[in-house]
């Protein structure tokens, strides 16, 4: 698999495969959402569309980054949104990095929406789609943020059957940063637990896959074979 890690600044066309990354916190908060009942996220341009989107779907729950606003029923926090009952709604994420990274590349033919908590997951529906090019978005930091190059890398070489030892990756993950931002309360809308959750490798079974519905970019979780299903890397 022929791998390439670029920011969302560095996208001049639409890759056929896209794994965009955002660990702390987009696409940690998004698995949490259907771990809680979530049925779809919907990602939003603007916080504007995302209220709305809110305003049009009143039973639909909006998240944002930052600290709680007005129109706005959850914060970008898995720490938070883990005691949140979501069951059978959709959720209207907007964020800094993540979000925008996933509608930058909502023309490519698979977009996946990864962090720590999805890696094995996401690397294994790399290899049963046998991808042969895929474009890693490194979302924060205009690309440069080390906990999301680091989860690329390792979702890259579990891809590629190069077993990876998550160590390294998670000990740069909770180095970077954006973990000693969310540790030392310089961003808002945090929970203390936030970096340990982000830093869970494959607390969840399941891939989330984008895909353009309509006018709208939808994320859905994706259901991925066992290991003894894989097909042959």
């Amino acid at each position: 698999m022929d791998s390439r890690f670029l920011g969302i600044a560095e996208l001049v066309e639409a890759p056929s495969v896209a794994v965009v990354v955002d660990v702390m916190r987009a696409f940690t908060v998004a698995p949490w959402a259907f771990a809680r009942g979530a049925e779809k996220i919907v990602l939003a341009e603007s916080l504007d569309e995302a209220l709305a989107l809110k305003a049009r779907h009143p039973d639909w729950a909006a998240l944002k980054d930052g600290p709680p606003a007005p129109g706005f029923d959850m914060v970008n926090s898995p720490g938070l949104l883990r005691s949140v009952d979501l069951h059978g709604r959709t959720v209207v994420q907007k964020t800094t990095a993540g979000t925008v990274g996933a509608l930058a590349v909502k023309e490519a033919s698979l977009v996946l929406c990864a962090s720590f908590v999805v890696a094995e997951a996401t690397a294994r529906l790399l290899r049963t789609r046998k991808s042969q090019r895929v474009t890693f978005v490194v979302t924060g930091e205009d690309g440069r943020a080390d906990e999301d190059l680091a989860c690329a890398q390792y979702i890259a070489g579990r891809a590629t059957g190069a077993g990876a030892d998550a160590a390294e990756f998670l000990h740069r993950a909770g180095k970077s940063r954006a973990a000693a931002e969310l540790a030392e309360g310089v961003r808002q809308g945090v929970h203390p637990d936030d970096v340990a959750l982000c830093l869970e490798v494959d607390r969840f079974p399941f891939a989330v896959v984008a895909t353009l519905e309509g006018s709208l970019m939808v994320l859905r979780p994706c259901a991925v074979p066992s290991l003894t299903d894989d097909a042959p890397i």
